[in-house]
This record gives structure tokens, sequence and C-alpha cells, in this order.
């Protein structure tokens, strides 16, 4: 018997503890994490200048509304805006960040349309499921919010066709496709993009899962030189806390007067102590090495995985890891192997093992879990 709803199908043990890594279940079974609490973890489960920073601000005042000053908000805003080329939203999480960003949108670009990708993941909100371009988040719940266009991702054809056919204001995208099967983003895509971009409309970009360090830079979109006019974060921001952030450029920040949106718990102060200390710990030495790290990884799964029949595909920009298989039904099969052996992953997509390991983790923890993979399949 349980009081909570089933929706989340949960597996049959608890989690205790964590330490670096590793966790700890209900029977002190340990596991090495290639989840990071679905990228959230990023710097592991003993980064303790953020626990310091919580408990000295738990101490002090837990919780204060956003009609004061806050100046650990305006602290972590500023190490977010992009040597100061935007302004920042707080909220608690990727949903309520990809919301912000959606109306904000809506009071920019009135009367027109949002683009968005097939096998996009924005949220479950009403605006941001409605820009989640997937079939088994939206079924049920129709109406859903109007004017959002769907478009296939990476398909620069396609891009350019909906674009001229539909009053697009604003598109919003991932630039790896996360939930979507761990699909990065193409070159030409990006080019394509970029026009859209010089003719007035809207980039919107998601970096929920692909922000504070996951790929090698603080946010994704740095490899491709994109400058989006609007971008939000959430997940990693605060190792553990709930938060999350929408991003806009200066000129739009007039959109948002007083009243036009807020957030009761949004930019709350021990969240922001954390993320002030997260933020602090992305320097450009701990980037390079986590881009390092990644390249590592990468390799090591491709020379041990890539020739099995069993695996059709590797996929990875920094730290976030995709193997696609050959058969989708083995996917949950390998899952339950991996914990039975210790080691915990995630699914993506349809067909798709996602590794999203703490960016702290070392190359020899990697290796392990790289061994255990094929040795499994």
């Amino acid at each position: 018997m349980t009081n909570l709803f089933e929706n989340y199908g949960r597996l049959p043990f608890s989690l205790t503890k964590g330490t670096g890594v590793h966790l700890f279940d209900d029977e002190g079974k340990s596991y090495l994490d290639f989840t990071s609490g679905i990228g959230v973890m990023n710097l592991g489960y003993s980064f303790e200048k953020g626990k310091e920073a919580v408990k000295a601000q738990l101490d002090q005042l837990a919780h204060f509304s956003n009609l004061y000053q806050n100046p650990l908000q305006e602290e972590v805003a500023e190490k977010l805006s992009q040597n100061h080329h935007y302004k920042a939203f707080f909220c608690n999480s990727g949903t309520e960040a990809n919301e912000a960003a959606l109306k904000l949108t809506r009071l920019i670009k009135a009367g027109q349309k949002i683009l968005a990708f097939e096998d996009g993941f924005h949220g479950r909100t009403f605006g941001a499921m409605s820009a989640t371009m997937q079939e088994k988040i939206q079924a049920g719940f129709a109406p859903l919010v109007p004017d959002f266009v769907a478009s296939p991702y990476n398909d620069v054809a396609a891009l350019e066709q909906v674009v001229k056919v539909e009053k697009i204001g604003a598109i919003i995208f991932e630039i790896v496709q996360g939930e979507g099967g761990v699909l990065p983003i193409t070159a030409d895509f990006v080019a394509a993009l970029k026009k859209c971009q010089k003719k007035g409309i809207l980039l919107i970009i998601d970096e929920v899962q692909t922000g504070i360090g996951r790929t090698g830079e603080l946010f994704s979109f740095e490899h491709f030189g994109l400058e989006p006019d609007i971008f939000t974060v959430a997940k990693a921001l605060a190792n553990g806390l709930p938060v999350g952030a929408m991003l806009a450029k200066n000129q739009y920040a007039h959109y948002f007067s007083a009243g036009k949106h807020g957030s009761t718990f949004g930019g709350n102060p021990l969240a922001m102590a954390s993320a002030n200390e997260v933020l602090k710990a992305m320097t450009p030495e701990f980037l390079a090495e986590v881009a390092d790290k990644g390249q590592f990884f990468f390799a090591t799964l491709t020379e041990k995985l890539s020739a099995k029949s069993t695996v059709k595909n590797i996929r990875a920009l920094g730290l976030m890891m995709g193997i696609q298989l050959a058969d989708e039904a083995k996917v949950p099969e390998i899952l339950a192997s991996l914990r039975e052996n210790g080691m915990l992953a995630l699914s993506a997509g349809h067909d798709v093992i996602r590794l999203l390991p703490p960016l702290v983790m070392s190359k020899e923890e990697m290796q392990k879990g790289a061994e255990l993979l094929e040795s499994l399949l």
C-alpha cells in the first residue's frame, strides 16, 4: 500500500546515502552512479563547499519573498549572465524555467508561433509540454496550448520549409536532445538556426540538462558559437536543491515588468547559496578537465562496444553519453543487469542507454563502468 501516485514506476529499493560518485541503498549495497540524479548531481554527493554554504544560510534565513532585495540572487545572476549580456529570472525547476521563457516570448513576439522539434523535451507543465513534441508526453492532455509548430530535429530542409510557410516568432530547442535519445545537434542545423535568428526569429535554448558543465562548457551552446536570445537552466545549477533560471538578453528584460511573472520560492536563499558555490567551481580548468574526461569516456565506450552486434550507435557531447541498442527491448534488461552489478544508468528515447556520470568521476571509475557494459552487451 502506498499513499503516493504511481506515476514514476519506481524501482523496489530506496537510496539512503551518497558519497563521492557512489550511492547506497537501504540494504547497504553500493552503486557507481552514472545518472547524477538525472543530470542534477554534477559535482557528486560530497560537494562540501555547497553543503557548507547551505548550512550557513539555513542558520541565517531559510526563506524570504521576492518583495525584497536578494544579494545572493544578484551574485548567481552575474555568474550566469554571459558577461552581463543577459538578465535572470529564478524559479524552481526546468519546466518552470521553460514556462517563463515561453511567456516572455509571447510578449516579445505577440501573435506569432513557436517552433519546437520532434523528440525534444522541455517539461510537463502545459506550456512546456506543448513544446515537447512527443506523443507519450502529450497524450490525454488536449487541448494543449495553441500556436506551437513541430518539425524534425536536425532536418535543415524541413526547418527552412516550416519557417517559410508559418509565422514563426521563436524556436525552442536542445543542443543535445536528452530524453529524445542523446542526439547532438549537427553543424548544418546550427548554421540554419543562425540564419533564422538573423531574420529576427528568437532562439530559445533549453540548457536544463546540458548546462552547468555537462558538455565541457558552462553551457553547451558555447561549443557552436550560438548566442541565444533566451536560454534556460536548472537540474545541476544547485547540485541537488530545486532551482531553475531563465536568462534573456538585456533588451528583452522590460517585457517582464512588475507583476508579469513570479515565483514564491524562485531564487530561494538556500538554493542560491548552493548555486553560487556550484558556479564558482565551474572554472576554465575544471571545464577543460570535463571535456578531457568526455573524450576519454567516449573513446573507451567506442573501443569496447562499437563492434558489438547489440550496439547500433554511440553518441556523446562531453559527459553526456548515449548507447543506442539494436533491440530496444534489451534496454530495461541491461539497466536491470547493471543495477545487479552495482551500477546505475538511465534510458532515453526508445532504444538508448543514457550515461550522465557526475563530472567529478575519475577516468578509472569510467573505465570500470565501460568494462561492465562490455561484459553485459
